[in-house]
């Protein structure tokens, strides 16, 4: 189960799977982009993909929809949490519903789809868990206030879970992408462009500066990480943050 899965990085990750050999199920809320993603992913290996249309603004709504397909008999091994960030701004400003919203968005859903479908990874004896956060859970980013919050809720929810989970065969590590060719990263060129008074150009050239490999991630480079946490090779990893930022992070 792969989730926010129409674009970015998280249909990057379900393509890769796709072309692994596993079975996809697509999570997201525009179901036109889930078909048409549906369409693009590989068969070669007899899999049979589907989708769940869903808004994780609604978590409610995703628990019952993802119990629905359960009861089908459909079992898990590999679950990918990933849903869009919140809007940037300094923390000050931010409000209190931001928060509230963030959260449920991210570490709830987080939760009712791991409760979900952990009881079929342990039927299984295999399990992953793979959480897309943000750098943030080591550096807070500027200009991300609720953003760096909640991430890090996430990520200590997550090594949580890993120590609770391990005993039974399930992997719990998160992927913390750096700055990478989204749409998410467009909006903060942007949105810094507009309060700063620079050009796009000149803030994206900042942001480039402080990277050393020198450019942004391809959604498909994070997805390759991804893959290789659901792997069976990365059964001894646990409870990790994997940066996968081109070293831009000063810190280990």
């Amino acid at each position: 189960m792969v989730c926010g899965s129409t674009q970015g990085i998280g249909k990057a990750t379900a393509v890769q799977f796709a072309k692994q050999g596993a079975s996809v199920t697509l999570v997201a809320r525009n179901e036109e982009a889930l078909k048409q993603t549906l369409a693009e992913l590989a068969t070669d290996a007899g899999q049979k993909h589907d989708y769940i249309c869903a808004d994780f603004n609604q978590p409610d709504e995703l628990k019952k929809k993802v119990e629905a397909y359960i009861t089908k008999g459909t079992a898990y091994h590999i679950l990918v949490n990933n849903s869009g960030g919140p809007p940037g701004g300094e923390i000050i400003e931010a409000k209190i519903e931001d928060f509230k919203t963030t959260f449920e968005r991210h570490l709830v859903c987080n939760h009712i789809l791991t409760q979900l479908l952990v009881p079929g990874m342990k039927k299984e004896k295999y399990g992953r868990i793979i959480n897309v956060i943000s750098t943030s859970v080591k550096e807070p980013i500027k200009g991300l206030g609720v953003s760096n919050t909640i991430r890090a809720a996430v990520a200590n929810w997550s090594k949580t879970m890993a120590m609770e989970l391990g005993q039974f065969g399930i992997t719990v590590n998160n992927v913390l992408p750096g700055a990478t060719e989204t749409g998410r990263i467009t909006d903060i060129i942007s949105r810094t462009s507009q309060k700063s008074g620079k050009s796009e150009a000149q803030v994206k050239a900042d942001m480039l500066s402080k990277i050393p490999v020198g450019r942004f991630a391809k959604p498909e480079e994070l997805a390759y990480a991804i893959t290789f946490l659901a792997s069976e090779e990365a059964g001894y990893i646990n409870g990790t943050n994997m940066p996968v930022d081109g070293g831009r992070m000063g810190c280990l």
